[in-house]
């Protein structure tokens, strides 16, 4: 018997598994961004550059990735709750491990144990979730599941200001152990005795090994592209075509593996596929919103980490009160309706900021974001749902492995490239103002500034960071349509899906 042939849970002990699988949820993906914003307090605690800071955030990130899709193989030797308890442990003791951290170097090792701990807790999560709830209720679990994903990155930003301006850096991590601790407890109460048979198998070490380079030479390849100019530099060169062969190494091997230790037959789904591609499309574009939005209000607009955090916030109202909605309406609605929805919402909200300005006050800020909490949950929900619908239940958990495998890839795909763009596009558009100015512009500027006290000097370096910020408000707006753009055409992707036979809770369940 697997964990999810066990009867399912109710009343208080069906809240309390809800409540404790959300959080372990909601603080391993809280610690993808809230040490994002601690990070350079972090450096200059410590004595290093903020060069040398991001190997805090890369190490953990490529961590993360390498375990998310070991998660199947891993639950078959231990059992899925034993996992869970052995996960949440471990990742509660590196995450005080990381804030008594005396060096770069130790601190790295630390989010590197951390990340690995963490990872198989993003689809533990969701599986047992389900798991737990009565199938004519999944989708209210998927609707918990979904929320906590999406509400989890928008506090990070939040809770790192607030902590880095008040406290030591140290508390950005020491956060997980109250989270731990009721997580542990209410795991020991609603679900010991869950596991079902374990099946012994031997280790995919060469698949492992491949997986182990892939992720770390194609994070290497993102996290330091922007730093390094790209192609540019023959460090990242050499980090594509490490890997682009391991890749290529990697699927040829566990495809004709006996017991490989990714099971890569869900990409046969049509359903999984398009629900991956098109779910990790719209986190990386969330994502890099995610990043992109305290960037421009903090460098650009004179907001404070915490004030950045909190025009980003609004984004969580709306996704909190609509995951229950989307939950209830997705076993009487068409799945690809509602991720239609939930795209139009995500385009509407970018569309709004494309159109923003310099003198941008805080509610148009909020007001965009507000709206895409709307969105958010329709998209994360469904495609979860989708990308698992027309799997069988032994390949549900490997499916949803990979897919938050790709997921949290396009996280940090989404980020680097939302900021090379955004940076591109501020130069070329500086560019082309600088290139309008008329001739006489100098002698215009010089006679005003006499006329209003200034002095010519001070009046041309005033000009000039006047057409940076248009130019970084340009390049803003550019990313914006972009985003809305991209969203527009996922709405076409999303209906090379097949409808699933029935609702989507019972194809879901297990």
């Amino acid at each position: 018997m697997t964990s999810s042939e066990h009867a399912p849970l109710s009343g208080m002990n069906l809240v309390i598994a809800a409540v404790i699988l959300s959080l372990a949820n909601f603080m391993v993906v809280l610690d993808t961004t809230i040490a994002n914003v601690a990070m350079p307090t972090i450096s200059g605690s410590i004595g290093v550059s903020t060069s040398q800071g991001t190997w805090i955030i890369t190490s953990y990130a490529v961590a993360e990735a390498i375990t998310i899709p070991l998660t199947g193989w891993l639950v078959r030797q231990v059992g899925e709750v034993r996992l869970f308890m052995i996960c949440v442990i471990a990742f509660v003791f590196f995450s005080v491990c990381c804030g008594l951290a005396w060096s770069l170097e130790s601190l790295i090792a630390f989010r590197v144990l951390q990340g690995l701990a963490g990872g198989p807790l993003i689809p533990l999560s969701s599986t047992l979730m389900l798991a737990v709830f009565p199938k004519s209720k999944a989708n209210i679990a998927l609707s918990l599941w979904g929320m906590v994903t999406v509400v989890a990155p928008i506090f990070g930003p939040i809770l790192g200001g607030l902590i880095s301006d008040n406290w030591h850096w140290g508390w950005v991590f020491h956060i997980n152990v109250a989270f731990g601790i009721c997580v542990i407890f209410g795991a020991m109460k609603v679900l010991r005795g869950r596991d079902g048979q374990t099946q012994r198998s031997r280790i995919d070490a060469v698949g492992l090994a491949l997986l182990v380079v892939f992720v770390t030479s194609f994070q290497l390849m993102i996290d330091k592209g922007r730093e390094l100019d790209w192609f540019s530099s023959p460090t990242i060169i050499v980090c594509a075509i490490v890997a682009a062969v391991s890749l290529i190494y990697l699927v040829i091997w566990e495809l004709t593996d006996p017991n490989p230790m990714l099971d890569l037959s869900v990409f046969r789904s049509r359903n999984w596929l398009v629900s991956s591609i098109t779910l990790s499309l719209m986190f990386g574009i969330f994502f890099g919103n995610i990043v992109l939005t305290p960037l421009w209000l903090q460098q650009q607009m004179g907001y404070t980490a915490t004030w950045a955090g909190f025009a980003t916030a609004p984004m969580g109202i709306l996704a909190v009160l609509t995951a229950p909605i989307v939950g209830r309406l997705l076993p009487k609605v068409d799945p690809r309706w509602m991720v239609t929805y939930g795209m139009g919402v995500l385009a509407a909200s970018f569309f709004m900021r494309a159109h923003l300005t310099s003198q941008a006050d805080f509610m148009s800020v909020a007001l965009a974001m507000l709206l895409l909490g709307a969105g958010i949950p329709a998209c994360i929900i469904t495609l979860t749902s989708l990308g698992v619908s027309d799997l069988p239940p032994e390949r549900v958990a490997n499916g949803a492995g990979l897919q938050n495998f790709l997921r949290v890839l396009s996280m940090a795909l989404g980020s680097s490239l939302t900021q090379t763009y955004w940076e591109h596009m501020s130069k070329a558009n500086r560019s082309e103002l600088v290139s309008i100015i008329g001739p006489d512009a100098g002698n215009e500027i010089a006679s005003a500034a006499v006329r209003a006290g200034m002095s010519p000097s001070s009046s041309t370096s005033f000009f000039s960071r006047l057409v940076d910020s248009q130019a970084v408000m340009l390049a803003t707006n550019d990313f914006y349509a972009l985003a809305t753009v991209l969203m527009i055409l996922s709405i076409g992707a999303i209906w090379l899906v097949k409808r699933p036979k029935g609702p989507l809770q019972k194809v879901t369940g297990h």
